[in-house]
C-alpha cells in the first residue's frame, strides 16, 4: 500500500466484470465531489418504490424518509445496497459521469456502462462494467493514499470498506488473527465473483489485494 510495488499478480491485465467492488469507486467519486464543495454527506436523497432494484436492504426500507448521501455510501458498501449505489451513481453523472472521474485520476482501463443490477451480467468476452485487477489495485491506492480525496474523506472510505457486512465467508473467514481486513465483494451471474481488500498482519493496512 505505502510503496505500490507489486508483490505477486496473475491475470493481472486482463478485463474481468467488477460487479459490486465498483461501489468502492463509486462511493470515492462521491467523497472527491464532497471535498470539492459540490456534495454533502448530510445531503437527504428522497426515492420512490420504482427506484428499488432487487437487493435493497437498507434503502427498502426508507422509501418514507430517504437516506443522506453519507447513509447511501453505507448502505451500497457495507451492505452492497444495489439502490443505493444507483442513487449516488445518478449524484456523479451515471456510469459516464464515474467513467470520466476515473480517467480524471489516470484510470484509463476501468469503466462502468450500466447500473445496477444489470452491471453484473458478467458475459465473457464483455468489455462493459470491467476493470483489471491491476487497475483496480492502482486505483483504489490513489483513492486511499493520494491527495486525489483529503485525509477525511480517506479515512471515511476505510471505514466503510472496514465495516462490511456481507464478506464473512471469503477472505475475513480464513485470515490468522490479529490481521487488518477492509473489503467489499462482488457476485454476478455466471458464477463470476470479485472481491478487493486490504490487507494486514498486526492490525495495519498494508497489502491490496485483488481477485
Amino acid at each position: 500500500l505505502a510503496s505500490g510495488r507489486t508483490l505477486t499478480a496473475w491475470r493481472a491485465d486482463e478485463r474481468f466484470p467488477m460487479m459490486s467492488t465498483f461501489k468502492v469507486v463509486l462511493c470515492g467519486a462521491v467523497l472527491a465531489r464532497v471535498d470539492a464543495g459540490d456534495e454533502q454527506l448530510e445531503r437527504k436523497i428522497h426515492y420512490r418504490q420504482q427506484d428499488l432494484v432487487d437487493y435493497s436492504p437498507v434503502s427498502e426500507k426508507h422509501l418514507a424518509d430517504g437516506m443522506t448521501v453519507g447513509e447511501l455510501c453505507a448502505a451500497a458498501i457495507t451492505m452492497s445496497d444495489n439502490s443505493a449505489a444507483n442513487l449516488l451513481l445518478a449524484t456523479v453523472g451515471g456510469p459516464a459521469g464515474l467513467t470520466a472521474f476515473l480517467r480524471q485520476i489516470g484510470d484509463n482501463v476501468t469503466r462502468l456502462d450500466r447500473w445496477e443490477t444489470e452491471l453484473n451480467e458478467a458475459l465473457p468476452g464483455d468489455a462493459r462494467d470491467t476493470t483489471t485487477p491491476a487497475s483496480m489495485a492502482a486505483t483504489l491506492r490513489k483513492l486511499l493514499t493520494s491527495q486525489r480525496l483529503s485525509a477525511r474523506s480517506q479515512r471515511q472510505l476505510l471505514q466503510w470498506m472496514v465495516d462490511d457486512r456481507v464478506a464473512g465467508p471469503l477472505i475475513r473467514s480464513v485470515l490468522p488473527a490479529g490481521w487488518f481486513i477492509a473489503d467489499k465483494t462482488g457476485a454476478g451471474k455466471r458464477g463470476a465473483r470479485g472481491i478487493v481488500a486490504l490487507l494486514g498482519p498486526n492490525n495495519k493496512a498494508e497489502r491490496i489485494v485483488v481477485i
